[in-house]
């Protein structure tokens, strides 16, 4: 079966899904995007990830003329098409194409969108967990804004995989900023979460939102602020929240094994309420 893609204003084959060598999310990375995950074939917070989609372009001062429901109906007529009943979605968009030059055109965006079979549900790492690594986070300082300027989270990615880890966390001056696609956290002995606060030093994700969220609700104490590499590796557990995850317990960070190097139950708890909640406000 050929994928069909939106490609600017027209739904397509995978093979005329086509940009201009001039656009400038490729000479730039002049671009923002957002990942919408699919369960049942519905869209999971595909509200929230269209609230940082127009924050993202408002920070990049990106005008972008179709609306919300526009962009609803061409993902769900994308999951039609493609019949995607687990997945992804994916959604960039650029300035546009125009002559190359440093200073930004106002141009006519670029907005592609494509789908992404995935079993999201059977990750197997859910039962083991991930073994992470800890390296220094080199990412410019805009990380609040989900842009297309992955290379080092790339990078990061495979330091980890030669290292014969899942992932890798990212540091600067001794703290744990965020993993290279997901929000991280630790458990405290008492059984608080701590995550980091948001500021521009991190992405404020979907799945983060919304776990914090139903956490709250569940009783469960939250405390945002910065944590270290030596108290992640002394907690009761760890754990990574994204869009492809949902919750996946995190067991051993650079070797080292968090609590008994075992998924503990506060990350299946999470994971548990979050599936609950998210098919409930599905699309």
């Amino acid at each position: 079966m050929t994928r069909t893609i939106f490609c600017n204003g027209k739904f397509v084959p995978e093979s005329e899904a086509v940009v201009s060598v001039l656009d400038r999310g490729f000479l730039f990375a002049d671009a923002v995007y957002e990942v919408t995950s699919v369960l049942e074939g519905k869209l999971i917070d595909f509200n929230r990830h269209m609230a940082r989609l127009r924050r993202s372009l408002a920070e990049i001062e990106l005008t972008f003329p179709v609306s919300d429901e526009q962009l609803l109906d061409i993902h769900r007529e994308l999951l039609k098409r493609n019949e995607v009943r687990q997945g992804l979605v994916y959604l960039q968009v650029s300035r546009g194409v125009a002559e190359r030059d440093f200073v930004m055109s106002n141009v006519e965006p670029t907005l592609v969108v494509f789908t992404q079979k995935k079993d999201l549900l059977g990750n197997s790492k859910n039962a083991s967990g991930y073994r992470i690594v800890t390296v220094p986070d080199l990412r410019w300082g805009r990380r609040d804004i989900k842009t297309v300027q992955l290379l080092y989270p790339s990078m990061a990615k495979m330091i980890a995989v030669k290292a014969g880890a899942d992932d890798a966390w990212l540091v600067e001056d001794g703290f744990v900023t965020e993993g290279s696609s997901n929000n991280a956290y630790i458990v405290e002995q008492s059984g608080d979460i701590v995550t980091r606060n948001l500021s521009n030093s991190i992405l404020a994700g979907i799945t983060r939102q919304a776990v914090l969220e139903y956490a709250k609700e569940a009783g469960i104490k939250i405390v945002e602020r910065p944590f270290t590499v030596a108290e992640a590796k002394n907690a009761a557990e760890a754990f990574a929240t994204a869009a492809s995850l949902f919750v996946v317990p995190v067991v051993e960070i650079d070797g080292d094994p968090i609590g008994n190097g075992k998924p503990g139950p506060v990350a299946q708890r999470l994971r548990d309420l979050y599936l609950e909640e998210c098919r409930k406000r599905a699309f």
